[in-house]
C-alpha cells in the first residue's frame, strides 16, 4: 500500500507492518521524514487513559491549594528518605539493572544509588520550598478607569517521554507546583524502577496531599508506541523528550503535527576552545574535569588554535589520559593537525566533527586544530548541536566576542559539566534546550518546573462608563 506524507512525497507499507497491524491499531505517518508508526490499540488506549485522567485533574487543580502542593513534595521526599521505601525501589532498581546488563544496555544513569536519592530528595524539596507561581500578577498596565493585569497561569498537562532515568520523576513533578498535571513515559529499562516509585512514594503523597489522583500519571508500558500515542494526543499543552537524538526528533516531530509544541532535549556534546590567551593550567584542569562521565554537558570536541598547539596539546593529552585513568582508558579522534601525535588516535574529516561520541567507560573526544577563534566559532555554529562552549582564554575581549558570536544557550569559561538545572541555578530540571532546531522564545534553554506556564490577562474596571466610542455613547 502506497501512503503519501509532506504534500509531495510517498512511502510504503511492509509486509512486516501489514500482518502486525490489527483492528483498531493506530498508524501515525511520520510527514518529516515518512516513518510508518504502529500504535496497537492497547498502547493506545493506556497512554488515552492516562492523559485522560490527567486532563480531568487538571481542571481538578484549580480547587488545590499552594499548601496542599507543598504538602505533596515534603510527603513525596520524605517517602523516599523513608528506608523501608526506599528499599522496595532500590529492590526494583536492582532487577531492572540485571535486566539491562544481560541486553547490553548502559547501566550508567539506570542504577539509582545513594547520590541519586540525595538528588531525587533535594530536587522535591526545592519544589516544596518554591512559590507557586499561579496568580502571581507579572505586570499592570495602568488607564484611565481601568487597568490591565498579566497574571501567571497554569499551561495545562504535560507530557513527558525520557530514557532510564528514574531521577527524572522528581525533576518531572515540577510541573505540579505551578498547578500543571503529567504524564510520563519511560524508557523500558527503569519501568519497574519508576512503578515502584509510583506506588510507594508518587501515589501515597498525592493521596495524603489531597491533590487529584491523575495529576501524575505513568504509561506502564515498556513499547515504544507508548511514547509515540502520547505525544499524538492533542489534550497535551506541552511535549517534552530528551533522551537519544534520533529518538527525540521523532518524537518531536509526532507531537508538532498533532499540533502541540514541543520541548526537545536529545542531543548535547559540548565543546572547548582555547584562545591563543588561555592559561595552560585552567585549560588542562578544565579538559580533565569536563570528562568525568558522559553526559549531554560532557566534552566532545576540544579545539586548540594553531598558535598554542606546541603547549597546549601536549597538555591536553596529559589531561586526557587522567581522564582516562578515573575510567578505562582514552579514545581520541584528531582533525586539523599537521604533523604527527605521539599518542593513538584517529584522523577524522571535517564534517566528522558533528558526531557526538557516545561512551561508557572510556572517554572518547575530538581534539581540532582550528585558525583562530573566529574559525572555531564558525565550525562550532556549522557542526555542533549548538548546545554548550567553553573558552579558555585570559583575554575579556576575546571572551565577550566568544559569547556574542556563538550560537547556543550555554557558554563558560571552565569545564563544561557546570550545564545542569539543579547543579547550575539550583532548579531540577525537565531538559536542557540547544538551539539546533532554532532559539527559544522568550525562555531560558533550561526548562525546568516553574518555567511551565502561561499568561491571562484581567482586567479591573473602576469606571463603570468606559466605552470605546465616547462621542456617541449614554452614560449610567
Amino acid at each position: 500500500m502506497v501512503i503519501p506524507y509532506s504534500g509531495d512525497r510517498f512511502t510504503r507499507v511492509s509486509p512486516e507492518l501489514a500482518r502486525a497491524f490489527m483492528p483498531g491499531d493506530h498508524l501515525i505517518v511520520v510527514q518529516d521524514s515518512g516513518d510508518l508508526l504502529h500504535v496497537p490499540a492497547r498502547v493506545k488506549a493506556l497512554a488515552d487513559q492516562a492523559v485522560a485522567d490527567a486532563d480531568q485533574a487538571f481542571h481538578q487543580m484549580a480547587g488545590v491549594t499552594d499548601s496542599q502542593i507543598t504538602d505533596f513534595f515534603d510527603r513525596f521526599a520524605a517517602a523516599l528518605e523513608d528506608d523501608g521505601v526506599w528499599t522496595r525501589i532500590a529492590e526494583a532498581n536492582s532487577a531492572d539493572v540485571a535486566l539491562a546488563l544481560e541486553r547490553g544496555r548502559s547501566t550508567t544513569r539506570l542504577r539509582a544509588d545513594a547520590s541519586m536519592r540525595r538528588d531525587m530528595i533535594a530536587g522535591l524539596r526545592v519544589w516544596r520550598d518554591q512559590t507557586g507561581g499561579r496568580g502571581l500578577v507579572l505586570e499592570t498596565i495602568a488607564h484611565t478607569g481601568w487597568q490591565v493585569e498579566q497574571v501567571m497561569a497554569p499551561l495545562g498537562v504535560v507530557g513527558f517521554v525520557f530514557e532510564g532515568r528514574p531521577n527524572v520523576f522528581a525533576d518531572a513533578t515540577g510541573v505540579i507546583r505551578g498547578g500543571n498535571t503529567v504524564v510520563f513515559r519511560i524508557g523500558s529499562d527503569a519501568l519497574g524502577t519508576a512503578r515502584a516509585i509510583v506506588e510507594h512514594a508518587l501515589d501515597p503523597a498525592l493521596a495524603a496531599s489531597g491533590l487529584p489522583a491523575g495529576a501524575a500519571r505513568l504509561v506502564v508500558s515498556a513499547e515504544h508506541a507508548a511514547g509515540w500515542a502520547l505525544f499524538s494526543d492533542r489534550r497535551l499543552a506541552l511535549a517534552v523528550a530528551r533522551g537519544s537524538g534520533p529518538a527525540v526528533a521523532q518524537l518531536g516531530a509526532i507531537a508538532r503535527q498533532a499540533g502541540t509544541p514541543v520541548s526537545l532535549h536529545g542531543t548535547g556534546g559540548a565543546w572547548m576552545v582555547a584562545d591563543t590567551s588561555a592559561d595552560s593550567d585552567r585549560f588542562a584542569a578544565a579538559v580533565y574535569h569536563s570528562l568525568d562521565r558522559k553526559v549531554c554537558n560532557t566534552l566532545n570536541v576540544c579545539a586548540i588554535v594553531r598558535s598554542r598547539v606546541h603547549d597546549l596539546v601536549p597538555r591536553f593529552l596529559t589531561a586526557l589520559k587522567e581522564a582516562g585513568e578515573r575510567r578505562s582508558g582514552y579514545s581520541l579522534h584528531v582533525w586539523g593537525l599537521e604533523g604527527g601525535l605521539e599518542a593513538p588516535h584517529d584522523p577524522i574529516a571535517e564534517a566528522d566533527l558533528a558526531i557526538e561520541w557516545e561512551w561508557e567507560d572510556t572517554p572518547e573526544v575530538t581534539l581540532a586544530i582550528v585558525d583562530d577563534i573566529d574559525h572555531a566559532i564558525r565550525l562550532f555554529n556549522r557542526y555542533s548541536p549548538q548546545f554548550g562552549a567553553s573558552l579558555i582564554a585570559e583575554d575579556a575581549q576575546a571572551q565577550a566576542h566568544f559569547f556574542a558570536c556563538l550560537d547556543a544557550p550555554f557558554v563558560g569559561d571552565g569545564f563544561t559539566r557546570w550545564i545542569d538545572g539543579q547543579y547550575a541555578l539550583n532548579r531540577p530540571e525537565l531538559g536542557l534546550s540547544n538551539w539546533e532546531n532554532g532559539r527559544l522564545f522568550a525562555r531560558s534553554g533550561v526548562l525546568a518546573g516553574d518555567g511551565v506556564y502561561t499568561i491571562r490577562a484581567r482586567v479591573r474596571q473602576t469606571d463603570h462608563n468606559l466605552d470605546r466610542n465616547p462621542d456617541t455613547a449614554k452614560s449610567f
